[in-house]
């Protein structure tokens, strides 16, 4: 049986239900159109980055960072999503900063010398375009008197709101479907200002897949998207439709990093 596993947009529980429809969906269009092995539910026992190296895999959604510093080679590129969020745009988007309301600072400027929380330092939203907004302004030196690293976006607003760290930079896909859905989880928290934007987490399958499998892949995402049935799915997803990028719009992220690197700024400090 091959790996599903759709596990970057899972919270809060309105969404991790609206990918399974959405996956529900893919699976039944797959198997009519004649694919072996489609398993009927996404699997939530495989770690999500490790989703991505599986030589099992048929369809996964990856960051954007880590397709294009280590993953090129190991996964073919099937789509890129668009979301209909603020901070989208088009299949580009940005992380939105955020801090407590209670905070005086207005931008983030004025967060030198306090505490930052960041998901991983391999994510792009929560980290890379962190750095690339941060880089400008640390002159080469540190900026955040210190990092907090808590695994997840949901965990970053949670330390923020909860006062163990002053701000963070958002997945503003992650932010607006808690803002939706889970509206008292940022209640407390304002928007300081937007990172720059990227190109944002694809759909990816195996290396080995032929350029057949992936049409078909494109076509059942295009199905997805056109099924009336699906559409509460997609609204609570904010998803609007697909977009098709090769490697060359993702190499812009690691231009960034080099940009950060060159300003003296290699990482989030």
């Amino acid at each position: 049986m091959r790996l599903a596993s759709l596990s970057m947009y899972v919270g809060p529980p309105q969404v991790a239900r609206a990918q399974e429809e959405f996956w529900a969906f893919l699976h039944d269009w797959l198997k009519q159109a004649g694919v072996a092995e489609v398993p009927e539910q996404l699997d939530g026992s495989v770690a999500y980055n490790a989703a991505w190296s599986d030589p099992r895999l048929l369809l996964a959604q990856t960051c954007g960072y880590p397709y294009a510093k280590s993953l090129r080679g190991i996964v073919r590129l099937v789509a890129t999503p668009v979301y209909d969020r603020p901070g989208c745009d088009g299949p580009s988007m940005c992380s939105l900063l955020i801090a407590r309301r209670s905070e005086t600072g207005a931008m983030l400027a004025d967060f030198r010398g306090r505490i930052a929380a960041l998901n991983a330092y391999d994510s792009n939203t929560g980290a890379n375009l962190f750095r690339a907004a941060v880089a400008p302004l640390a002159h080469g030196t540190r900026f955040f008197a210190s990092v907090v690293e808590t695994g997840s976006h949901a965990a970053s607003i949670d330390a923020v709101a909860a006062g163990q760290a002053d701000v963070a930079a958002i997945d503003c896909v992650t932010y607006g479907n808690f803002a939706t859905h889970a509206p008292e989880r940022v209640s407390g928290l304002r928007i300081i200002g937007e990172t720059p934007k990227g190109p944002g987490l694809p759909f990816v399958t195996r290396t080995s897949a032929s350029d057949a499998e992936v049409e078909i892949l494109r076509q059942a995402l295009a199905a997805a998207i056109a099924s009336p049935v699906l559409a509460p799915a997609r609204a609570a997803l904010a998803l609007k439709s697909f977009a098709i990028l090769g490697d060359a719009a993702y190499q812009g992220l690691l231009d960034m990093e080099k940009a950060a690197e060159a300003a003296a700024y290699p990482v989030i400090a």
